[in-house]
């Protein structure tokens, strides 16, 4: 929203609120290295220049820049341990942790609506359960979320549920499970023990959601595919481990491990890059893009990843169709995008994301609700809306009630639907008519007016202990 406060893709789909900061990535804290890291980047690829290094400067920037719905946002577990002590593999010192603390503490008062993990990407991967408990009952303190992107969504997943559970259940906080999936054929029957498993500790007193999109790939940094141990530390030592000969038979062969699990590299597509020089390889798949440049796959995973200064995401397709309608209909799981606020031009309109950022809510409303009778229209948008909206405390937001803030969508049911796809993904959906940001009208008859009333939501709840 820095680069375009319109918020077009979301607020084209009906969404009047976004909750970012999810799988353990925010743009604070920043330590001074962090900070010069994530300056060069942004200026290269958006030219937003950053000025600020915590979550108070952040909010301070979107407020001054204006934003077309309400913002909130998580702070990102793998943010604080970075600006703490690095990408290093290894658990945090006493000193260190109380440093971890105290970042949450003034992300929390500063009004964060709970901390975020993304335990499949470093440095978040190297942190222990016994971590993330201590920093979550920091969060407990002031009633906050903790949202995991799981530590493992395929072979591991069962186990990977249940530390999150454990997390909350010894730090007594709020658990919401980020996008909720098996990837992987080998692994889409286990989707009855984790959906039986949430119905179970929901029962029994716990607060908790999860969370999911409507769509049968995910994407992510391509990184994912890389072990590790090879992405300690710094971005260069990262990339000299990558390019060490003496080390290229051990990734080699853990790279070999991951496509044995994808099955085929027809099924992962590149969807960004960083440069202009590999920009032709945006929207082809692993194996399409490794016959025309004449490379074995892992070769050009690992020289695209070198190129790109590890900036590289990927559309995976690794799930399936039945698991995502048993998903969602679950009463305990709510619709969300994961996706990001984007638009069909400028500096947001480049590569090929996945469709989800400009598709989620349209599809579900058209194909799953109007076309595949999957659950009465009532349910759907009780899922995208007052669910979400109580589980995240935004009082007076998530229904239509006197007294309410006014953020309406107005749809035409027999019409909406997704246009956006994976060859093309840069596509508003239609049958949004009217979209409503606390009283003022940002979607008029499917345009948007250019108005920028949205507000940055804080959470402040301290429990007096």
């Amino acid at each position: 929203m820095l680069v375009n406060p319109k918020a077009e893709s979301k607020i084209r789909q009906g969404v009047t609120t976004e909750i970012s900061g999810n799988c353990g990535f925010t743009m604070f804290p920043l330590s001074d290295a962090n900070f010069e890291e994530k300056k060069k980047y942004t200026e290269e690829k958006y030219g937003v220049d950053i000025d600020w290094k915590d979550i108070g400067g952040f909010f301070r920037r979107l407020e001054e820049r204006g934003i077309a719905l309400n913002y909130a946002t998580l702070v990102g577990h793998g943010s604080i341990r970075s600006a703490v002590f690095g990408h290093e593999d290894r658990p945090p010192s006493d000193r260190e942790m109380e440093a971890m603390k105290r970042l949450i503490r003034e992300c929390m008062e500063a009004g964060a609506m709970g901390l975020s993990t993304g335990l499949i990407y470093t440095p978040g991967c190297f942190a222990r359960t016994e971590e993330i408990i201590e920093l979550c009952r920091e969060v407990a303190a002031y009633r906050g979320i903790y949202a995991t992107h799981m530590r493992n969504e395929g072979d591991c997943l069962v186990e990977s549920v249940e530390e999150a559970i454990l997390i909350a259940q010894e730090a007594n906080v709020s658990l919401q499970i980020s996008h909720l999936k098996l990837a992987y054929p080998r692994n889409w029957s286990k989707l009855h023990s984790v959906l039986s498993r949430i119905s179970e500790v929901n029962a029994q007193g716990m607060e908790i959601l999860a969370d999911r999109y409507p769509y049968t790939a995910t994407s992510t940094l391509l990184n994912t595919f890389i072990p590790r141990w090879v992405q300690q530390g710094s971005t260069d030592e990262y990339l000299t481990r990558l390019k060490d000969p003496a080390l290229d038979g051990k990734i080699r062969e853990f790279v070999k491990i991951q496509e044995e699990k994808v099955g085929s590299w027809d099924k992962v597509f590149i969807s960004s890059v960083l440069t202009q020089e590999n920009q032709n390889l945006v929207g082809k798949s692993i194996h399409q893009a490794a016959l025309e440049i004449g490379k074995e796959p892992y070769a050009l995973i690992r020289d695209l990843l070198i190129a790109e200064e590890d900036q590289v995401w990927m559309i995976n397709f690794s799930l399936s169709e039945d698991n995502f309608k048993r998903i969602i209909a679950h009463p305990l799981v709510v619709i969300g995008s994961d996706g990001w606020a984007l638009a069909p031009y400028g500096a947001l309109g480049r590569d090929k994301p996945h469709p989800r950022s400009y598709g989620t809510f349209p599809r579900m409303l058209g194909r799953y609700v109007r076309d595949e009778n999957l659950m009465p229209p009532g349910i759907a948008i009780e899922k995208m809306t007052s669910l979400t909206a109580r589980k995240f405390g935004l009082w007076g937001r998530g229904q239509i009630r006197k007294g309410f803030f006014a953020d309406i969508v107005v749809f035409d049911l027999d019409n909406i639907i997704d246009l956006a796809n994976w060859t093309d993904p840069h596509q508003f959906g239609r049958g949004i008519e009217y979209v409503i940001v606390n009283g003022q009208i940002v979607i008029r008859e499917e345009e948007h007016t250019g108005v920028l009333p949205g507000r940055v939501l804080k959470k402040i709840d301290r429990i007096t202990l």
